[in-house]
């Protein structure tokens, strides 16, 4: 038998495709047991990996070519043929259009709805409500105008698309419409920025009230903490000179000011609701920002100059928990400038109590000047009371009691001066 008739042979192509099949078979089923007990491949690390999304665009923009392409061979097919053209890329174009208007539409819907309900609560200071106001009347007027142009813009592009039915027509100028889209602008802008002018003047420059002054509370930023201080019995926070700065003295605290000697060193700042309070900000290192989004505040603290925030803080810690349903809420400080690896954890815990748990809080911290600072100073280091119960020498201690009382007089003198 010849070797074209075995090839032609109706039985010996049964058996080869009966023998194609069989081994195919066969090495799927071994694929599949293999599979089956290897170990998956955990793919996680391999999607979170930039190459991959890399590869991925790359194998998005061949298939585009390639459809590209395929789409080219038949337009030239057609045009060789003598055939008119196959596909209207001007329909086609306009369909687009009024389909990118709708998804488009939807996605500023979408947007409002979903991530709408992701932004910070409302205003916990006063004029935190202003700066909502603002907020909200720009973004309502640049939304209406967003839409409404987009609207007439794919409307347009889909209606006036490119026919062999009709010319377009020739309309270069017109001053009526240019002076409408100049004007309008100009004065919703203009009002909008006398806007923001008036509140940002009413947020820093306040008239003073004597009858209700704020509390002046001082915080110094520092890679990558705060540090809070908090006036004493005087209300008035002392004086920092950087060249009194040590290991001790880390704020370098000015104790020949006496405002500086009763001032207070505090982890957590703690506020009075419906008083005005008055930060002072400073840096020791870099530029940072004191950002407390909740009360609407943010302001750089900057290395050699000193700034002020005053604002009044209106709901409560217990109260936004309430407004928020979330019991775990707090108020909290940031630092809003990239300053450094541990930018992100420069936190400060911010509560907001009533005026007597706020007097009561205060009263339990630490003064900043220690018994350490009082001897680098050459102050006077106050005389501890002897513990309740102890026995005294009648003899001996009267002499000690005595010069006792005569140096604590002397202390209360010299921390009056």
């Amino acid at each position: 038998m010849s070797l074209r008739r075995l090839i032609v042979n109706k039985t010996m192509a049964a058996l080869a495709v009966l023998f194609t099949v069989f081994y195919s078979a066969n090495a799927f089923a071994q694929e599949t047991a293999a599979a089956a007990t290897a170990k998956p491949v955990d793919m996680g690390p391999i999607h979170k990996t930039a190459t991959f999304y890399v590869l991925l665009f790359l194998l998005l923009c061949l298939f585009i070519a390639i459809i590209g392409k395929a789409l080219k061979v038949y337009e030239l097919t057609r045009e060789t043929q003598g055939k008119s053209e196959g596909i209207n890329w001007n329909t086609i174009n306009a369909v687009l259009f009024a389909l990118f208007l709708v998804v488009g539409l939807y996605g500023v819907y979408w947007e409002y709805t979903v991530h709408g309900s992701m932004i910070l609560p409302e205003a916990a200071s006063e004029h935190g409500v202003r700066i909502d106001e603002m907020f909200n009347l720009t973004l309502i007027i640049t939304t209406i105008v967003f839409i409404l142009t987009h609207i007439v813009l794919f409307v347009f592009a889909y209606i006036y698309r490119s026919s062999n039915k009709r010319k377009a027509y020739y309309y270069p100028h017109n001053n009526t419409i240019e002076k409408i889209w100049t004007i309008v602008p100009a004065l919703v802008l203009t009002l909008l920025v006398l806007k923001g002018f008036l509140t940002w003047r009413s947020i820093f420059y306040k008239a003073e009230d004597a009858n209700n002054r704020p509390i002046n509370i001082e915080v110094v930023s520092s890679q990558f903490l705060w540090d809070i201080r908090y006036p004493g019995p005087d209300a008035i926070v002392g004086k920092r000179n950087y060249k009194l700065t040590t290991a001790i003295n880390g704020l370098g605290i000015d104790f020949n000011d006496k405002n500086s000697l009763d001032d207070l060193i505090a982890d957590e700042i703690v506020l009075p609701v419906n008083k005005p309070v008055r930060f002072t900000l400073a840096s020791k290192d870099v530029i940072h920002s004191f950002y407390m989004p909740h009360f609407r505040v943010q302001l750089n603290t900057v290395p050699g100059m000193v700034s002020y925030f005053e604002f009044t803080p209106t709901i409560t810690t217990e109260e936004m928990r309430t407004k928020t349903n979330d019991p775990k809420f707090n108020y909290i400080l940031l630092c809003a400038k990239i300053c450094g690896t541990n930018h992100f954890n420069m936190q400060k815990n911010v509560r907001v109590v009533s005026e007597a748990e706020y007097k009561e809080w205060l009263a339990a911290q630490t003064p900043y000047l220690t018994n350490d600072l009082r001897k680098a100073f050459n102050l006077p280091i106050p005389v501890e009371a002897a513990p309740a119960g102890t026995e005294e020498t009648p003899a001996a201690d009267s002499t000690a009691t005595a010069a006792a009382v005569k140096l604590d007089v002397k202390n209360q003198i010299a921390l009056k001066k």
